[in-house]
């Protein structure tokens, strides 16, 4: 489709600083469009037997898996990560796609005979043409947390990419397109703040899936749903992981120590403040040993640009006036080949109190805030007056007091001895609190509330059927 505008966005590597590649900004002109051509594929598209729609998906796994090393390297490319970290994250694309082809068997309707002659039955309906807003840490996996289900239960799409990594999502539709989606049944737009709202006003989108910081969240979730539409917006986070004394050394470091660097701690489920309980400094210790194993441009990606760095190392510059004692310092980080790329070292922030900033805000990046704490009563209180409730963690070998965390930590996924507690297909995922706005969860089968509505129809065809108030 061609775009009605002139401007364009450069893309840029945050492993090298170099642009590689420039998109049209999207105008409102090019958004009409699009929903112009997601609503007339609508027509044939929600008719099409949901059985026939998952061939084209089953069609798309196998196309992730034949172009898995061409994935990873574009998503390395654009966002900055590891090419593990990269790799992974197309393999849980091809999770989600599973998971997406085997929604022909989870959404049949129910039937019953209510009263002599007459038979209730539901079915789930497509709500029509939707959209997705996806962010910059995942340009593979979070388009996949939105696309296969909406689609294959029968929406059109309007994919809104993130303005620093749209080429991923251009190659997922891509494959799409190869796999044999029809026309019109995916559309990508690339933009900035004005699409986004072009989006929350359009008329003839019935709902909207967002995933970003909590800010523009809720401003997304507040505009939608005033336009009248479904909305489901996914926010920040401020994950707290609760050590305990009896937590065992060495998983408990590795463990936080991958959840704190893992995508350079750019993303919503990473370590970001760890509660110590009681006597844990031969745990602290082992963490630091453990994390200067994490070296820039090696086994840690970059950050995704230069503000973002900057962002990150002011927050570990007023930690420090603020009184904390920096452990492991990754400021003023370079890479040797990649001198202009954009890279933070991991960071260890020791007796950080509640009042900081660095305990407070989201900070995305690979950095972990220790906060001491003399009991797991005090500690739970600590991570209960965070006002997020993405997810929490636990590390201990005592199950009884791993239960206690799991019943009154406040958000929406919860791990033992686990850093990064993110459900597997099927189950869902979904924070709580200023985590979330709107009701159910992006993934997995709670998601198939979202994408439809449901339809109950009523039938007699007896007239002999007696009437009475059933009938």
């Amino acid at each position: 489709m061609a775009t009605v505008t002139d401007r364009w966005l450069n893309v840029e590597s945050p492993l090298t600083g170099e642009i590689i590649a420039e998109v049209a900004v999207s105008s409102k002109e090019d958004l009409d469009k699009a929903v112009a051509a997601a609503k007339s594929a609508f027509e044939v598209w929600s008719k099409t037997p949901i059985k026939e729609r998952v061939q084209i998906f089953f069609r798309y796994k196998t196309l992730l898996e034949e172009n898995m090393q061409q994935l990873a390297e574009l998503v390395q490319e654009e966002n900055g990560k590891t090419f593990d970290e990269a790799k992974a994250e197309v393999e849980k694309s091809i999770e989600l796609t599973e998971f997406a082809t085997s929604l022909s068997q989870l959404i049949q309707g129910e039937i019953m005979e209510v009263s002599r002659g007459v038979e209730c039955r539901t079915e789930k309906v497509a709500l029509g043409v939707v959209a997705s807003i996806v962010p910059f840490n995942f340009p593979s996996m979070v388009p996949n947390w939105t696309i296969p289900n909406a689609i294959t239960l029968g929406n059109c799409m309007i994919l809104k990419t993130s303005e620093l990594v749209p080429l991923s999502a251009m190659k997922i539709a891509e494959l799409l397109k190869k796999a044999g989606l029809p026309d019109g049944v995916l559309n990508i737009i690339h933009g900035e703040k004005e699409i986004v709202e072009a989006i929350c006003d359009h008329p003839d989108i019935e709902a909207v899936s967002f995933v970003g910081s909590t800010k523009v969240a809720k401003i997304v979730y507040q505009r939608a749903t005033a336009n009248l539409k479904r909305c489901l917006a996914l926010g920040g986070a401020k994950n707290h992981l609760l050590v305990l004394p009896d937590a065992n050394p060495e998983m408990t470091a590795s463990n936080v120590t991958a959840s704190m660097s893992g995508c350079a701690g750019q993303r919503c489920m990473a370590a970001s403040t760890m509660v110590a309980v009681g006597q844990t400094d031969h745990i602290i210790e082992k963490m630091v040993e453990e994390a200067k194993k994490v070296i820039p441009g090696k086994n840690l990606g970059s950050v995704i640009s230069k503000a973002a760095k900057e962002r990150i190392e002011g927050y570990i510059d007023q930690a420090e006036k603020d009184g904390a004692r920096i452990l492991l310092d990754g400021r003023n980080c370079k890479v040797e080949g990649k001198e202009n790329g954009y890279y933070v070292g991991l960071t260890i922030i020791d007796f950080v109190t509640q009042e900081m900033s660095v305990a407070k805000e989201e900070i995305f990046g690979p950095v972990v805030s220790i906060i001491r704490s003399r009991t797991l009563h005090d500690a739970i209180k600590i991570e209960n007056a965070n006002p997020y409730g993405n997810a929490a963690s636990v590390f201990t070998q005592s199950g009884g007091l791993a239960r206690y965390v799991m019943e009154h930590a406040s958000a929406g996924m919860i791990g033992v001895n686990i850093g990064v507690p993110v459900p597997r297909e099927p189950f869902s995922f979904g924070g709580w609190n200023e985590s979330r706005f709107g009701v159910g969860d992006i993934t997995g089968k709670s998601s198939i509330e979202f994408w439809t509505k449901l339809k109950k129809m009523t039938t007699k065809w007896s007239p002999e059927a007696g009437i009475n108030w059933m009938s």
